[in-house]
Formats: C-alpha cells, sequence, structure tokens
C-alpha cells in the first residue's frame, strides 16, 4: 500500500486548474507515527492555528475514527477544514513559516481531498 504525507505536484496542478470559487472544505484522513505521532500533530495544530485564523479558515470537525465501516484502511482521525478558498489554502499552506513539515513529521500516511458545499 502506498501511503501519502505530502501532495504531488500533479494534484497540487490539477486542483489549482479547476478554477473553483467560493468555500472549500479540506477532507483530512490521519494515520499517525504511534503516540509521537498524536503529540506531534498536536504541536502542529496548536503552530497552524494562527494561520487558519489569519486566513479566515476554521476546523470544523475533528475526530477519532471508532471503525471502519466500508473498506479497510485504518485511520486515527478525521479532519475537516473550511477555508474560504482554494486560493487561501494554497497561499496558507505555501506561506514560508507555516509548520508543514511539523504535519508530515507526525504522520504514516494521510489523504487529502477538496469538497466544496453541494448547492441545490
Amino acid at each position: 500500500m502506498d501511503t501519502f504525507i505530502h501532495p504531488s505536484q500533479a494534484n497540487l496542478q490539477y486542483l489549482e486548474s479547476l478554477q473553483l470559487s467560493g468555500p472549500v472544505v479540506m477532507i483530512n484522513l490521519l494515520r499517525f507515527n504511534g503516540a509521537t505521532g498524536l503529540e506531534a500533530y498536536a504541536k502542529y495544530a496548536e503552530a497552524a492555528a494562527p494561520f487558519l485564523e489569519s486566513y479566515g479558515a476554521k476546523v470544523t470537525y475533528a475526530g477519532i475514527v471508532a471503525a471502519a465501516v466500508v473498506g479497510d484502511e485504518k485511520w486515527d482521525e478525521i479532519l475537516l477544514v473550511q477555508y474560504p478558498s482554494v486560493d487561501v489554502f494554497f497561499t496558507m499552506t505555501n506561506h514560508q513559516d507555516y509548520p508543514g513539515q511539523l504535519r508530515a513529521d507526525s504522520l504514516a500516511d494521510s489523504r487529502l481531498y477538496c469538497s466544496q458545499p453541494d448547492i441545490v
């Protein structure tokens, strides 16, 4: 099984090419590097909080995965983060002081999906 910590350049370029407008929610599936990874992720979350606030983003849900119902992948936590736009996501995560390496160091595997509210 492949593990993923950083987004591929191709995926980032594709996301950018969509030219999405309006708010997006990033769906994070997280597997930590054991107990030390969980502790490291808590430090990342603390360091990232001022960035989220200053860029108008917010965690809308964070929860421990109790069980897989469909599929057999094992995740430790699910995190939903709402951003005002994809552009804000790119600007924030590309900021020279953004603590992305803390995130990477805490994870054994992850998935990140960009979602937009379904306007019906």
